[in-house]
């Protein structure tokens, strides 16, 4: 059983709301009808029980006569909170000493622990916002790029379930008018125009296939772009990353097959995340060790949502690059192709480059030339002008699966539709609907599903 089955929502919580290790400050949380009280009765100072709300206070942490720092305390009183409950934060100096020693004692005084994610589950089960918006906040802590944090932020305030709320409300509607069909059944009414009823379940059936369309971009946009670095040794793979990331993150050489494993490094490009792998060369080897690293750079090339295949200008004829290109276009992935070292390459063999169908980026890696080009193709790659435009982005794998299951759910309302099935059929398939698009904000929820999601938060959010 779930921790969580034993969390008494009465408890006064208390948590670490920063990261752990010594810094400046700390800031130690309490949530509960009675933190107030029960931190007044270990703070020297103003009486905090007498204090207006959202106000902030200074004072010392006493444990008896024992001094344990000078703190700021900061006063929310129910429900203007995060929690919607009392709450109080405790600003004291980061020594995990003194924070270790201030819990400790507060615990004593009647706190417990909270449990990991305690606080936004509060917030959620007292109304703060809905489980779409809840699991928003987990997001947007741990977002790391511009675009994860838009998508983060319009998701915690609302933008998300305000469109699957007006789904959902749409199908009620019509479920109740074909639920009240059934009442009259021996009369042979019909409240719920079937024409009307198709025309609604079409339409929710294109902003549902929007949602999960936009999946694939939201997943990129929350976990970053898995970016890899292909071409045969020697093309300057190495010497790309490097010139990418402006750091000798790997090894460079002019000895062929000196990357035998792939190296993985972050980028953040106009606000999206890529993280890009620099593989072994692609060639055929008798050297057991470099031949496991062509086969993984294969797997990754597999896995990738974009991949940069590297040329070398000089070395490679243009039959043998034009054929290479053939064989990523039947991969079916996204790539860009890299003419490298364009200092040194043959005029005509770049004009015949260019005159092919592909969008080509001719590149120096070793003296940076038109790097910043090839960065904003892999940007146009991923689609982020679409992003920007304020499209609602589904980013959680658990949104995604219920949109698909309401996809089905819809399809079946439309089969008894055409069927002519009796309304009894199709208000079970309309409840089946409104079933799933309530898993994602909360409507329709389980202990095990609350505890599954809130458990992977950090303790003290």
């Amino acid at each position: 059983m779930s921790q969580y089955a034993y969390a008494n929502i009465d408890d006064t919580i208390v948590a670490l709301a920063t990261p752990q290790g010594v810094g400046a400050i700390a800031v130690i949380r309490l949530s509960g009808k009675d933190c107030i009280a029960l931190v007044n009765k270990v703070f020297k100072g103003k009486d905090l029980m007498r204090q207006e709300p959202n106000t902030i206070h200074f004072g010392t942490i006493r444990d008896g006569e024992k001094i344990l720092d000078e703190v700021l305390v900061s006063l929310f009183k129910a429900p203007h909170s995060f929690t919607k409950e009392n709450s109080v934060e405790i600003s004291c100096h980061g020594s995990q000493y003194i924070v270790r020693q201030i819990i400790q004692l507060l615990i004593r005084e009647g706190a417990r622990a909270a449990l990991p994610g305690e606080f936004t589950k509060r917030a959620f089960a007292n109304g703060q916002f809905d489980l779409a918006q809840a699991e928003a906040v987990a997001d947007l802590i741990h977002s790391d790029s511009e675009a994860s944090h838009q998508a983060a932020l319009s998701q915690m305030r609302g933008g998300f379930s305000n469109e699957i709320k007006e789904l959902r409300q749409k199908l009620i509607h019509f479920a109740s008018m074909i639920e009240l069909e059934l009442d009259f059944s021996e009369e042979d009414v019909e409240f719920a125009s079937r024409d009307e009823l198709k025309a609604l379940i079409n339409r929710l059936l294109e902003v549902v296939n929007h949602l999960i369309k936009s999946f694939d971009l939201g997943n990129v946009i929350k976990n970053g772009i898995p970016t890899v670095i292909a071409g045969k040794p020697n093309a300057g793979k190495s010497t790309l990353l490097n010139a990418l990331l402006n750091e000798e993150k790997a090894i460079v050489s002019d000895i062929a097959g000196t990357t035998r494993d792939f190296i993985e490094d972050e980028l953040h490009i106009e606000g999206m995340c890529f993280r890009f792998i620099d593989t072994a060369g692609l060639r055929h080897t008798e050297d057991k060790v470099e031949a496991i690293g062509v086969e993984r750079t294969q797997e990754k090339m597999k896995d990738a949502s974009l991949i940069i295949y590297l040329f070398d200008l000089v070395e490679d004829s243009v039959s043998e690059i034009l054929q290479e290109v053939n064989k990523l276009e039947n991969l079916g992935k996204p790539f860009v192709p890299v003419g490298n070292k364009i200092d040194a390459a043959s005029p005509a063999v770049i004009d015949q480059l260019q005159g092919s169908e592909h969008s080509w980026q001719f590149i120096s890696a070793d003296k940076g030339t038109n790097i910043e080009q090839l960065k904003a193709e892999l940007v146009s790659q991923v689609n982020l002008p679409e992003f920007k435009t304020g499209d609602t982005i589904v980013t959680n794998i658990r949104h995604y699966e219920s949109l698909v299951k309401t996809r089905e759910a819809l399809h079946d309302v439309l089969n008894g539709i055409g069927l002519q099935v009796t309304g009894d059929f199709l208000a079970m398939d309309i409840r089946q609907s409104l079933h799933h698009l309530g898993e994602i904000t909360g409507e329709i929820t389980t202990d095990d599903l609350l505890s599954n999601i809130f458990s992977s938060f950090c303790i003290g959010k």
